[in-house]
């Protein structure tokens, strides 16, 4: 399934070692691009973490932060007593030395650096929940990313329909257009009272003709949008085929801009540029 490259994604883990987070968040990128933020006592994670993320997502810039909580309820953190034993005794002999002396709080002492012990990560025994969790999370930015691409496909395909029925009036528009360019011309000979050889004349009105001649880029337009049609048809990461098809969309409605010298084909070929720039936009975003 085409999928966009934006998402974001989050999994909350409340284990027996802590409570943990996974934030997955994706935006645009020309390739796959992960940028990974673990605990210290996790880092080790980070290959495993690399490789799960890769398996599943093609492009875009990827933020991947697990979060540590804390611990998890029914696990106080553990305090070293001697250093709390050694704070109260120190600041109940400040206190002594004070004018105005102010209390201190239990939690004063507790926010006093080192004084809560860290608890001790087994990365082993958390490598399958977080992992799983992980999983979980990928799965959640995938769906999210998926959507949006289903919406972003549905817009493209309404375009390309607009930008069919453009080049089909156009190609209706083709013939009378030279027709009328060939009767001015020779109009416009006659005004002048010019005498000229009527063989030389076919060939320069032929040679006008073909220079005005828009068949073969209507042709590859046609191609481009059977193309994406087919593309948009197709599961799996479509962005830069599709980017490269809009830049020949583009290529042809500019080249049809500078053959036009009818008031009606050049109003189309602004339409369809609008159109392919809205798709383009669009594009960018498709993974």
């Amino acid at each position: 399934m085409i999928a966009s490259m934006t998402g974001f994604a989050r999994q909350p883990m409340t284990l027996d070692q802590g409570v943990y987070d996974w934030e997955l968040k994706s935006v645009n990128h020309r390739y796959l691009e992960l940028r990974i933020h673990l605990p210290e006592a996790l880092r080790a994670l980070e290959p495993e973490v690399r490789n799960r993320l890769k398996k599943r997502l093609a492009r875009g810039k990827v933020d991947v932060a697990l979060r540590d909580r804390g611990q998890s309820r029914g696990s106080p953190e553990a305090y070293d007593a001697e250093r709390v034993q050694s704070l109260i005794e120190a600041t109940e002999s400040i206190a002594d030395m004070m004018k105005h002396d102010a209390s201190v709080s239990p939690l004063d002492i507790l926010a006093w650096p080192g004084v809560l012990e860290a608890t001790k990560v087994d990365a082993d025994d958390l490598a399958t929940p977080i992992l799983a969790g992980l999983d979980t999370a990928i799965d959640a930015l995938v769906a999210m990313r998926e959507a949006e691409g289903q919406e972003l496909v549905s817009g493209l395909r309404e375009r390309l329909e607009a930008v069919a029925e453009q080049v089909a009036f156009i190609r209706q528009r083709r013939d009378p257009m030279l027709a009328e360019q060939r009767d001015r011309t020779l109009a416009r000979i006659n005004e002048l009272d010019l005498s000229l050889d009527p063989k030389r004349l076919e060939q320069e009105v032929a040679l006008l003709a073909q220079r005005l001649d828009i068949a073969e880029e209507l042709d590859r337009i046609d191609g481009h949008v059977k193309a994406v049609r087919e593309i948009l048809g197709n599961s799996g990461p479509s962005g830069r085929r599709l980017d490269f098809l809009m830049q020949e969309f583009n290529r042809e409605t500019n080249t049809l801009a500078s053959k036009s010298h009818d008031l009606e084909i050049t109003r189309a070929t602004v339409e369809m540029k609008v159109l392919v720039e809205q798709m383009r936009e669009q594009v960018q975003n498709l993974e």
